[in-house]
């Protein structure tokens, strides 16, 4: 071999062990759980996304992936005990740090548990086929949940929510920004509330509604399929509908402040 080849794939070689080692050290975080059904999956982040998704295995995978100039300044806590998993961005105390963490889960989808605090301070939240009830929360970001059967509960402070495809209940509210759901199959009879203070709601329910429906815009239009009556005072703004779709086993609240809102046919 050539002394030319000889330094070119040593120059490869090099390479491809410098991506392996960058990989490597940007993966903080990774452990495997094996937790029986009914049991709870916490993830608390401060800067960084969170996706959670179903898939056909049979344990709980946690990955963190640290990301930013001080990466290294970042860990992730493991709270997990009994029937849990719970982890934890964890970062220096009083630190103005430009880094943070990526969260990437993976939960058996056909096993029930509670998502009962799925958190990020700055970062979007995913959460896609599992079976559970689920609450999400963020304070700058996109909620996007889907294929959940379950109750979903999701907040933003600034950005939209997307509920899609769930088999259940939900509520969602965003200080700023859009709201759209549909249900897919309504269970129970929990009250649901969808409201923004700025931006359109949508929502889709079953042709099948049972509900006492109340709906309210300040500033926007109001457009239903199902029986119900809108009214729009004389003198100021907003508008309004109210009505009974069945027998009124549940309240179904839909609001928002500058916008426009929508009750749907699914």
């Amino acid at each position: 071999m050539s002394i030319s080849k000889a330094l070119f794939h040593a120059a490869i070689f090099g390479v491809l062990v410098g991506l392996l080692t960058v990989s490597a050290a940007a993966q903080d975080f990774q452990k495997a759980y094996r937790i029986g059904q009914g049991g709870s999956v916490r993830v608390h982040n401060v800067s960084g996304d969170v996706n959670i998704r179903g898939y056909d295995g049979d344990q709980i995978t946690v990955a963190g992936f640290r990301e930013g100039r001080d990466a290294n300044l970042l860990s992730v806590e493991d709270l997990s005990q009994g029937n849990g998993v719970e982890v934890k961005a964890k970062y220096p105390e009083h630190c103005n740090c430009d880094a943070s963490i990526r969260f990437e889960v993976q939960v058996p989808r056909s096993i029930a548990y509670t998502f009962d605090h799925v958190s990020t301070a700055s970062g979007n939240i995913l959460v896609d086929s599992v079976t559970g009830n689920v609450e999400a929360k963020t304070a700058s970001g996109e909620i996007s949940i889907s294929n959940v059967t379950g109750r979903v509960n999701a907040h933003t402070a600034s950005g939209n929510v997307d509920v899609k495809n769930v088999s259940g209940a939900a509520s969602a509210r965003a200080a700023s920004g859009n709201v759209t759901v549909s249900i897919a199959r309504l269970e129970g009879s929990e009250a649901m509330n969808f409201s923004t203070a700025s931006g359109d709601v949508t929502v889709r329910m079953p042709a099948e509604l049972d509900a006492d429906i109340e709906m309210h815009s300040m500033s926007g239009s109001i457009r239903t399929d199902f029986p119900i009556t809108i009214s729009e005072p004389r003198n100021g703004p907003g508008r309004s509908a109210r009505g009974r779709v069945g027998s009124g086993a549940r309240t179904l609240k839909i609001s928002s402040a500058s916008g426009s809102v929508s009750l749907l046919r699914l």
